[in-house]
């Protein structure tokens, strides 16, 4: 009688294929095509099918902005204080202690003095990846004295917005920061001085409803979200359908609230040609 054998099904599967790292491709939000990450960040971080800009944090920013090397960094020992006693699902001194372990830093603004293209400028970035770039005390006081710098240097001053607007952890002391922000830019003014602000996506709530706008020249990445509230709550307050692309770059310019339009890739030289148009 012939030997019967048996197999466990563990024995009967299929061998697998080497895993392949994760990481390596993402799907771009933009046209949903499969992209090689390496690519993608090779080229700015600008999906190279559909050329959808990516948000990226001010670290990379700066690095993307200014010439190699040449950013020194300023303002770099503030923190954020908890005067209110505030707590959500945390408390907001942990909740900014995580933030600055995941990030790397301090809070959500880096700036400095550097040079684009060969041109000295004092140069701020906001950063989208700690707490959505959101602006708090030490967000609006580093800005401040960004401000005030280029006005004593008589620096072209560049300011990167990439916001979810006012923290709400500091309630009304994160509001005090737009009229803090918007005084100190009438006193750059005052001196002559030049102010370029770059939109990114996003850039929201009183971030834009300050500083952002308040720019001598306004330039904006492609399709980024630009505005105070967000289109879902302005569809559902005045209960009308939104323009095709309301508060994106490209219909702002059309209205006359943005100055240009750029691609990331063409940022740099077009600040460069800014200042040098300006005479700084």
């Amino acid at each position: 009688m012939p030997q019967v054998v048996t197999r466990t099904w563990t024995q009967l599967k299929p061998a697998r294929k080497a895993a392949i790292p994760e990481g390596l491709w993402l799907r771009c939000p933009g046209c949903a095509q499969l992209i090689y990450r390496r690519q993608m960040e090779a080229n700015l971080h600008v999906c190279p099918e559909c050329t959808h800009h990516f948000r990226i944090s001010a670290e990379q920013r700066i690095e993307q902005l200014s010439d190699a090397g040449s950013f020194t960094p300023m303002f770099t020992g503030l923190s954020s204080g908890d005067p209110l006693r505030f707590r959500d699902l945390k408390a907001y001194p942990d909740r900014v202690r995580a933030e600055q372990i995941k990030t790397g830093q301090r809070d959500g603004c880096q700036a400095g003095e550097a040079f684009i293209k060969g041109r000295p400028v004092m140069l701020a970035c906001l950063d989208l990846t700690f707490m959505m770039g959101s602006m708090g005390s030490v967000v609006g006081e580093i800005l401040t004295r960004a401000i005030e710098h280029a006005t004593k240097s008589d620096l072209p001053l560049i300011v990167v917005s990439c916001s979810g607007g006012a923290r709400m952890q500091e309630a009304g002391l994160s509001l005090m920061q737009m009229a803090k922000t918007s005084a100190a830019l009438a006193r750059l003014d005052d001196a002559g001085g030049l102010f370029i602000s770059v939109l990114t996506d996003p850039t929201t709530g009183g971030v834009t409803a300050s500083f952002a706008m308040l720019g001598d020249m306004i330039i904006a990445e492609p399709k980024a979200l630009i505005g105070f509230a967000g289109p879902r709550v302005i569809r559902q307050t005045i209960r009308q359908d939104l323009p095709d692309g309301f508060q994106r770059s490209e219909f702002l310019l059309s209205k006359g609230m943005v100055d240009r339009v750029a691609p990331r890739a063409e940022l740099r030289s077009e600040i460069a040609r800014l200042i040098d148009y300006s005479g700084k």
